[in-house]
C-alpha cells in the first residue's frame, strides 16, 4: 500500500514491485476512466507494455518511455540509440513491428555540449533507419544549469499487430526462449559509469528488436502465446511478472541461459546476479512446445538472434513462482524491489 504522506524513492522506478504499487494505486486506479477506453484490448491496468485499441481487422498498438542513462555514451551505445530501441521494442513486445511513427521530446540541461547533441540526433537517426521507425514530431525544453542532470530523452511510438501479443499469455508446457545472452546493458552501463576498466568485449546490446520479432511471429504465429523484452529487473524480473500475472510457474535451466564471458567476468567481480541486469536488445518468448524448432530457426537466421536458445518451461505448479534448476537443485529467483544498477536506461 501506498502511503501518502511519503516521498517517491528510486526503487518506484525500477521497473519491480514498488514501481507497479505506486502505478497500480496513484497512476491508474485514481485516473478517471474514459467512455473512449472501454473498446481498449489493452489498457493501462494490465500494466503491459503499451494499450492495443481495435483498429479495423488490426489493432493499433501506442506506448511511451522515457530514457535518463547515465553516462549518456556507452559502450555499444547511447541515450539516442536507447530512445528509439526502447520504444520500437515495447510495440514489438506486443505484436505491433510495423511501427507508423515515433514522437520525441528532448529535455536539455544549460550547457550541454551542441556535439554532443548532434551526437545523439544521429544516433536517432541510424537507429530509426535500422527499425524503419521514424521521428514525426516531438518538443524541447531547456532547464537551468543544475535543474537536470544532462539530458533526458521522452520518446512515444505507435504501430499495427495483426493480434496483440500479452506478457500474462503463458500456458502450461511452454517452452521460455530467449533471444540471445542475458546482462550485457547493464554491465557495460555500470562498468562505464564507474570507470572499472571491464569493458573489454563487454557492449550494450542496445538494439531495436521488431524485425526480430517479426520472424518469430512469422514462424510460429498463434504458437508465440507472450513475449515480454527482459529491461528493469533483468530475466528474472520479467519473468516473475509473468509468472505472476498468467499464475503459471516457470522453471529454468541454469546451463542453458547464455552468458557472454565477458559479462559473467563482470558479474562475478562486482557480485551482481547476471540475471538481475537490464537487457536492451533480447526479448523473452513464451512458446507452444512444437513450435520450438521453427521458431529457433528464424530466430537464428537473424543477426540479433544467433544466440537465441530454449532456457526454460512453463510449468502448471508453483503459480507465480521462478525456479532455477542449477543441476544440483532448484533454487527460486525473486525479483528485486529496487535497481540493483539505477539510471540504465
Amino acid at each position: 500500500m501506498i502511503r501518502e504522506k511519503g516521498t517517491v524513492e528510486l526503487k518506484h522506478g525500477a521497473g519491480g514491485p514498488a514501481m507497479r504499487e505506486l502505478v497500480k494505486s496513484l497512476l491508474v486506479e485514481r485516473l478517471p476512466r474514459e467512455a473512449a477506453l472501454a473498446a481498449t484490448a489493452v489498457g493501462p491496468e494490465d500494466l503491459d507494455d503499451g494499450a492495443a485499441i481495435p483498429f479495423g481487422d488490426r489493432f493499433l498498438v501506442i506506448t511511451t518511455d522515457a530514457h535518463v542513462v547515465k553516462p549518456i555514451f556507452f559502450p555499444g551505445g547511447d541515450i539516442g540509440r536507447l530512445a528509439v530501441s526502447g520504444v520500437v521494442n515495447d510495440l514489438a513486445m506486443m505484436g505491433a513491428t510495423e511501427v507508423i511513427g515515433l514522437t520525441s521530446s528532448v529535455i536539455i540541461e544549460e550547457g550541454f555540449p551542441l556535439v554532443s547533441l548532434e551526437r545523439i540526433r544521429q544516433s536517432m537517426r541510424e537507429t530509426s533507419l535500422e527499425a524503419s521507425a521514424f521521428v514525426l514530431t516531438g518538443d524541447t525544453k531547456v532547464m537551468a544549469r543544475g535543474e537536470l542532470d544532462g539530458i533526458v530523452l521522452s520518446t512515444s511510438g505507435v504501430g499495427l499487430a495483426q493480434r496483440v501479443v500479452r506478457d500474462a499469455g503463458l500456458r502450461a508446457g511452454d517452452a521460455i526462449v530467449i533471444t540471445g545472452s542475458v546482462g550485457d546493458h547493464g554491465l557495460a552501463v555500470l562498468s562505464a559509469r564507474h570507470q572499472l576498466g571491464l569493458e573489454g568485449d563487454l557492449r550494450s546490446d542496445v538494439a531495436p528488436l521488431n524485425g526480430l520479432v517479426r520472424v518469430a511471429l512469422g514462424a510460429g504465429g498463434e504458437a508465440v502465446h507472450a513475449l515480454k523484452d527482459p529491461t528493469r529487473g533483468g530475466v528474472t524480473g520479467a519473468l516473475v511478472e509473468m509468472a505472476q500475472k498468467a499464475k503459471l510457474g516457470i522453471v529454468l535451466d541454469e546451463s542453458a541461459i547464455p552468458l557472454t564471458a565477458a559479462a559473467r567476468a563482470a558479474a562475478q567481480i562486482l557480485g551482481i546476479d547476471p540475471l538481475g541486469v537490464a537487457n536492451e536488445g533480447k526479448a523473452l518468448l513464451s512458446v507452444e512446445a512444437d513450435a520450438i524448432r521453427p521458431i529457433l530457426a528464424a530466430l537464428r537466421a537473424h543477426p540479433l538472434g544467433a544466440q537465441a536458445a530454449v532456457i526454460g518451461r512453463v510449468v502448471s505448479d508453483h503459480p507465480g513462482e521462478v525456479l532455477l534448476d542449477t543441476g544440483f537443485g532448484h533454487r527460486r529467483l525473486f525479483e528485486r524491489d529496487a535497481e540493483a544498477i539505477p539510471r540504465i536506461c
